[in-house]
């Protein structure tokens, strides 16, 4: 079985991508190695992860060689999927098995939900499902400098999108994510987490720069957490509350002003999602390979799983 190393978004990345992809967050952010765990995905021919043998379950997290996004399923909040460099994994248990899903090989740094189709987003990869995610379609729109994309947000109401593109900035698309252009020069080359308020109001992780607002569609910015910052998720039930993960998971209760550092994890955390059934629900994926749960909005957390092994 050839075997992968293991890193996260606070360690080296493949040697690849590593001077674009994360020279922002190694300047401003702990790292922390996590080699040494044994692997189950294998390699296939076009460089992805499949299962050996077929697809077998993996009790706890997959071990992938990095966590990127979660999303939530909209009428079962313990069906989850989550985004890797490997391509897509999927859990029907809230987390305690993940099996093999769609996208195999491709980076799939985020996953975002709208009114209509599904968006995977990542590095040389722009993909939407018009089926809930069975399948995809690469996406090649007009305005983009690249498909570099280690950002994407879409409006809940539909037809506006975000795009951060790394070391270019922040693009915006007005029509559905047909054509994009540029909206800020600042912010978006480093911005690793998006999300949009049903007001409008923009959220962006920012890995140099911290979790940053803007009220007019990117143009301008104020800065919320002063702390380089990985992931946002806006509660779909109550846009008040946030949730925003970095050094641990941040929560705020009042639209961003205040907040409180509801889990420390010295590692780091990125992947965040909340979910849209049971809106007290969110999960949470630590770089010390533990995915976290709330039942409460976020005030209090429990570990679900740590990485696991696989099952047949």
């Amino acid at each position: 079985m050839a075997r992968l190393k293991l890193t996260s978004p606070l360690t080296a990345m493949p040697k690849r991508d590593l001077p674009r992809r994360r020279r922002a967050w190694l300047i401003g952010a702990a790292a922390v190695s996590l080699v040494g765990v044994g692997v189950w995905v294998v390699l296939n021919r076009e460089g992805g992860a499949t299962a050996p043998g077929g697809s077998p379950t993996s009790v706890g997290l997959p071990d992938t060689p990095d966590y990127h996004s979660l999303l939530v399923d909209p009428t079962d909040s313990e069906r989850v999927t989550l985004g890797t460099h490997a391509g897509l994994f999927k859990t029907v248990d809230g987390g305690r098995t993940w099996r093999a899903a769609e996208l195999s090989g491709q980076d799939a740094m985020n996953l975002v939900r709208t009114a209509g189709p599904l968006w995977a987003a990542g590095h040389e990869v722009l993909a939407r499902s018009n089926d809930g995610g069975t399948t995809w379609r690469d996406v090649r729109p007009r305005g983009l400098p690249s498909l570099d994309v280690h950002g994407f947000a879409a409006h809940p109401r539909g037809g506006e999108l975000f795009a951060a593109v790394t070391g270019q900035g922040l693009y915006r698309s007005g029509d559905d994510g047909q054509t994009f252009t540029r909206a800020s020069r600042d912010v978006g080359g480093s911005v690793f987490g998006l999300a949009v308020r049903p007001d409008g109001t923009l959220l962006a992780a920012d890995t140099s720069q911290g979790l940053l607002a803007s009220d007019d569609a990117g143009r301008s910015w104020r800065r919320l957490i002063g702390e380089p910052m990985l992931g946002v998720a806006i509660n779909p039930a109550d846009p008040k509350t946030v949730l925003a993960t970095g050094k641990g998971i941040y929560r705020s209760a009042d639209a961003g002003k205040t907040w409180t550092r509801a889990v420390e994890i010295t590692e780091g955390a990125g992947p965040v999602a909340w979910s849209p059934s049971a809106p007290k629900v969110a999960y949470v994926v630590g770089f010390n390979r533990v995915l976290y749960r709330t039942d409460d909005a976020g005030t209090s957390w429990t570990r679900q799983t740590g990485a696991g092994k696989p099952t047949r």
